[in-house]
């Protein structure tokens, strides 16, 4: 199944596409007009203003996402690299105006008048007040331009690389006796086989194919996280970390909270994979390549319609309105599922708010960690399709709390199907979710590890694949420790992961830790509340992009600040562990 982008445009020569662009650009520049001052009231001004950004979001929205999810399918169609540049160069233009429009609102003495006595300003309150909190971090106007316009040839230009590198790049694997090449996600996917010896063959053809491209994967890292020093210092933050932790929307204490309780955990997912190693015969540490080995009673095997069927039966177990929307993602074909060259890999979610779908990217192999990755990213859908109802700019939500339906979604999947499963298949879909826990608690850890003292390197010099290598494997020393097979770990993490290549959103790695645990407590607060909580559930949902993450939990009765709170959703996760040691 692909995906059907005519939803968006009908191809690169509708004229539509070019209409819609040449509106956004026309916006752009009404806006950039209306806020360098004229007769007009502030208030009158910021209404007008608040009316010309929704139309701009609107077409930019609409044009990006077309062109993103074309160059992700088809990483080197000619078309959509083009039109990227021209994004770009629109996107600077844009950001130019939104910072003129922040500076306008934190100028504004009577705001809270204004938004007290008029539903469009009453409506969008929370963007606003926002907006004032964040003018202190708006770059000097008078070095803005000269800035963005660089960052184009600087830390987009290494990101689009990147992703050129890894979309082209082809490993040379033996199977069944035959050398062949083929797309590094097709052979990162052959570690969920049940053939022990290919994901040993796997494992090993992908760590040689990386020498390949290494030079040029650490040029588009260093580029990328030598610019984040540059614009941590023009925005005046005081780290990097600041940066990521003001997109997140939470403070210091929230994140220090839950990483006390991570750390806390590591002994425990440590035994788990010792166990697991146990189970497949090994002593000691579990090698890399065996992380997600299917373990337990032969898994079935699943086709993208077997996938649905489960898919719309569990989610209907919740939610009859879950499981309509996703049948509906099937039909519609929001979906692009397979692996082939040239296409992306991993999974993701893009949301088309202008239109109230979503598109979803997966490389479906099959696995029932298939399965789990197209729930999620379903999740993500239907967390759009709550927010859909609000205006495009109180549509975007923290990372931090993106991961909230997904990582439901998840857990209700397994949760279901193991209160049917016994011996071999409990023993499976346990490992399934503490596996998927484990990726998300010890390997987003080690990945916060390493892109830390990457950015400490970076500050005085550039480093060379081996020394990254060495930091990506002390990381994982200080997370996995002797879960692992130290003979058998992954240097190259840091050159597979596209989480480390986002030159606007540095440490993407802690929301999704978050993301679960937050994700696990909403789901216990489910069980409690039992068909009752859907439309909180919903409403939560909802509330997502209109408030910092602190108020939105509490909204719920979670404080993410406490720390209690995280240990409480690892414990769901360590009698996990203790069950499945049991198993094994």
């Amino acid at each position: 199944m692909n995906w059907d982008l005519t939803k968006l445009y009908k191809g690169f020569d509708d004229a539509k596409l070019r209409a819609d662009f040449d509106t956004a650009v026309q916006v752009t520049n009404e806006l950039k007009a209306l806020l360098q001052g004229n007769s007009q009231s502030a208030k009158d001004v910021l209404v007008s203003a608040i009316r010309k950004a929704q139309i701009l979001m609107e077409k930019s929205t609409l044009v990006g996402e077309y062109v993103m999810l074309t160059q992700a399918t088809d990483a080197q169609n000619t078309n959509a690299l083009a039109w990227m540049e021209k994004l770009m160069y629109q996107q600077i233009e844009m950001q130019q105006v939104f910072s003129a429009f922040t500076r306008f609102v934190k100028d504004i003495d009577a705001l809270e008048d204004y938004i007290a006595g008029d539903e469009l300003l009453t409506e969008h309150a929370y963007m606003l007040r926002t907006m004032v909190k964040e003018a202190k971090h708006i770059m000097d106007p008078a070095i803005e331009p000269a800035v963005l316009k660089m960052r184009m040839t600087g830390g987009e230009a290494w990101a689009q690389l990147r992703d050129q590198l890894t979309a082209a790049h082809l490993v040379d694997i033996e199977i069944d006796g035959e050398m062949q090449k083929l797309p590094l996600s097709t052979v990162r996917g052959m570690a969920n086989s049940a053939d022990g010896a290919l994901r040993k063959k796997a494992y090993e053809a992908e760590i040689a194919s990386y020498a390949k491209m290494e030079l040029a994967m650490a040029a588009c890292l260093n580029g990328i996280k030598g610019e984040a020093l540059t614009m941590c210092e023009l925005e005046h933050y005081d780290t990097v970390l600041d940066t990521a932790l003001s997109a997140a929307k939470i403070d210091k204490e929230t994140l220090d909270a839950m990483m006390c309780a991570m750390r806390e955990s590591l002994p425990a997912f440590r035994r788990y994979f010792r166990a697991k190693a146990r189970y497949l015969g090994y002593e000691g540490g579990l090698p890399f390549y065996e992380l997600f080995a299917p373990i337990g009673e032969d898994g079935e095997e699943y086709t993208l319609e077997s996938a649905r069927a489960l898919l719309v039966e569990v989610m209907g177990q919740f939610s009859g309105k879950m499981a309509k929307f996703i049948d509906r993602a099937f039909e519609e074909r929001w979906i692009d599922a397979f692996p082939y060259e040239g296409k992306q890999g991993g999974a993701f979610c893009a949301g088309a708010h202008p239109l109230g779908i979503s598109y979803v990217l997966s490389n479906f192999e099959g696995s029932f960690g298939s399965v789990s990755t197209l729930a999620h990213e379903l999740g993500h859908a239907y967390h759009n399709d709550c927010v859909k109802h609000h205006s495009i700019l109180n549509s975007d939500y923290p990372m931090t709390l993106a991961e909230t339906a997904s990582i439901f979604n998840e857990t209700l999947l397994v949760t279901k199907l193991r209160e049917k499963a016994s011996g071999g298949m409990k023993l499976k879909l346990l490992d399934q979710q503490i596996g998927d826990a484990a990726q998300v608690i010890v390997d987003i850890m080690s990945r916060f590890i390493f892109e830390d003292e990457v950015i400490r390197r970076r500050a005085d010099h550039q480093m060379l694949p081996a020394e990254l290598n060495e930091i990506m494997l002390d990381a994982q020393k200080q997370t996995y420790g002797d879960g692992l097979d130290e003979n058998y770990m992954h240097p190259y993490m840091w050159a597979c992961k596209g989480h480390y290549y986002s030159p606007g959103l540095h440490f993407y790695n802690f929301p999704y830790a978050f993301g679960l645990l937050f994700g696990m407590g909403v789901f216990a607060i489910y069980q409690e509340k039992g068909e009752a909580f859907i439309p909180e559930y919903d409403a939560l949902l909802a509330a997502t992009s209109l408030g910092d993450v602190k108020e939105v939990a509490a909204s719920v009765g979670i404080d993410v600040a406490d720390v209690e709170f995280w240990r409480s959703s690892i414990r769901v996760l360590e009698g996990m562990i203790e069950e499945m040691e049991e198993l094994v």
